[in-house]
């Protein structure tokens, strides 16, 4: 037999050969150059071998991933009755029950119109002065044809809340709601962007309590032409009369619907709710006695010569607040400072507020402590705070976020049997509107004027409590909350009624009858 035969016969019966080669017996145990290519050879077959191997494994655990990853996101019929490697074998059996139907949310269709540009907005104030503000820029940008940005809330104001959007309300949601008529986005597209980032937008404060033609005619073009526009002040930027009715409706829908707290905000609010209801009736009282509101009024009735100080101080270090040099009492007289405690004990009982009745005190710290509040809590025991109703462990994601905690009290004088405010201001203005939509809840509106006239007769004894009680009575018999037509002053916006404390033209009907 020839060599070159000899290797190929090798080479077909390799491993069944029975000679001293096939036992590595040749020379001595030296290989020679055939049988270490043959070595070679094999080596590299068991090498492809284990590689075919290897990627066949992996193709084959691919495939399982993709199939359990479709079984969960399809959760089709085949599918899912196909046992999961990670299934104990019982569930074979479960995989035959018919699974519940989750109801889809259905949103409204997206309204389709050429977008004139971008408007970004930075509110200013407290939660309620924003949440008005947030109302009135979605019904500007809807009815400019312009896309709105999520709003940025304020940081810099005295509360220093660090809250974003997505922290007080449910923006997925706010979004969404709203996309029949207006598209919102959470941020602007890459290239605006980053202009955007580097200053380079037009940025203004709107005109106050301006009408349509303002937005219609001077700021639309600044839209068409600079693509983005910032509004870096938004508060009462919008008429609250003379307005179209589809833009005064917008307003309220995105109030009452579309401006939802984030759902750990409600869940709390509710539980708060709850546990009140659960113990009897409920008064929520907005004492608006606070530092900053009484640094910012000026307002010092009653306080001591050191605190009256204090708070001069404190508006002396805040530039925005533009009043400095103020009278206490003529502004007090004038019906302009807010309720103390002490005067507002004298109310409660005039109007034969029950006296074992729940007092929930939505407002931050009082002014003046356990001392202010002694005579309020001498008349009215029950005394509630949601940092006593909740407890430390519930608000403790919620402390330093004034805004936040603002929400959960309004949650509280939404659902509550009756809702005083001591002032005017923004958290009592569209309370009591949300409540005149609600149903017309009972709202007791105080006339500050007319009641430090009647406290000051009655503690100088020019007044019985009699008559005191009855003139209290007389002056809020229609200050409840009913049916009334919202006060129009022509030029002097800051007088009339404030649409969102009266939002006539979104309130449900009902047999009571209307008061101018």
């Amino acid at each position: 037999m020839g060599r070159s035969a000899f290797w190929s016969q090798k080479m077909c019966k390799f491993g069944r050969t029975k000679g001293p080669e096939s036992r590595g017996e040749r020379y001595h145990g030296m290989k020679s150059g055939g049988e270490a290519k043959v070595e070679k050879m094999k080596e590299r077959s068991k090498l492809k071998l284990w590689m075919m191997r290897t990627m066949t494994t992996v193709l084959f655990w691919t495939c399982i991933l993709q199939l359990t990853v479709l079984r969960e996101s399809w959760g089709s019929k085949v599918l899912k009755a196909w046992p999961s490697c990670f299934t104990p074998p019982d569930s074979l059996l479960n995989a035959k029950q018919v699974t519940p139907v989750v109801d889809k949310i259905v949103l409204p269709p997206k309204r389709i119109y050429r977008n004139n540009g971008y408007i970004m907005i930075s509110c200013n104030g407290g939660l309620n002065q924003m949440r008005a503000a947030i109302c009135d820029m979605v019904a500007i940008a809807r009815y400019l044809n312009v896309t709105l940005i999520v709003p940025e809330l304020d940081k810099t104001s005295f509360w220093a809340d660090t809250s974003e959007f997505q922290d007080i309300f449910d923006v997925d949601h706010f979004i969404t709601s709203l996309r029949d008529e207006v598209r919102i986005l959470k941020e602007l597209p890459p290239r605006l962007k980053s202009k955007a980032e580097l200053g380079m937008v037009y940025s203004m404060p709107p005109i106050s309590w301006s009408d349509w033609s303002y937005y219609y005619d001077q700021i639309l073009p600044l839209v068409k032409k600079y693509k983005v526009v910032h509004f870096n002040r938004t508060d009462a930027r919008l008429a609250n009369n003379g307005l179209p009715i589809e833009i005064q409706k917008l307003r309220c829908r995105v109030n009452y619907d579309a401006l939802r707290f984030t759902s750990q905000i409600e869940e709390l609010g509710r539980r708060a709710v709850r546990i009140l209801q659960k113990n009897g009736p409920v008064l929520v009282l907005h004492l608006r006695y606070e530092m900053d509101m009484l640094a910012f009024s000026g307002c010092t009735h009653g306080c001591t010569s050191e605190e009256a100080e204090e708070l001069t101080r404190m508006r002396y270090a805040y530039p925005w607040w533009k009043e400095k040099v103020i009278d206490s009492e003529t502004k007090r007289k004038d019906g302009l400072c807010p309720l103390t405690p002490e005067e507002i004990a004298l109310i409660l009982r005039a109007l034969e507020i029950d006296r074992d009745i729940q007092v929930y005190i939505a407002a931050g710290e009082i002014f003046g402590g356990k001392r202010r509040m002694e005579a309020l809590s001498d008349a009215f025991p029950n005394l509630v705070r949601k940092e006593i109703l909740l407890g430390q462990s519930d608000l403790k994601y919620f402390q330093n976020h004034s805004s936040q905690m603002a929400a959960l009290d309004y949650i509280v004088s939404l659902n509550s049997d009756i809702f005083i405010p001591t002032y005017d201001g923004n958290m009592a203005k569209v309370v009591e509107g949300h409540r005149r939509a609600l149903g017309f809840k009972k709202t007791i509106v105080l006339d500050r004027k007319l009641l430090v006239e009647l406290i000051d007769q009655y503690d100088n004894g020019t007044l019985g409590w009699d008559d005191f009680s009855l003139s209290v009575k007389a002056a809020h018999a229609n200050h409840m909350g009913w049916p009334t037509s919202r006060s129009v002053i022509p030029d002097r916006p800051k007088e009339e009624d404030y649409f969102y404390a009266n939002p006539q033209e979104c309130l449900p009907q009902t047999d009571k009858s209307w008061t101018s």
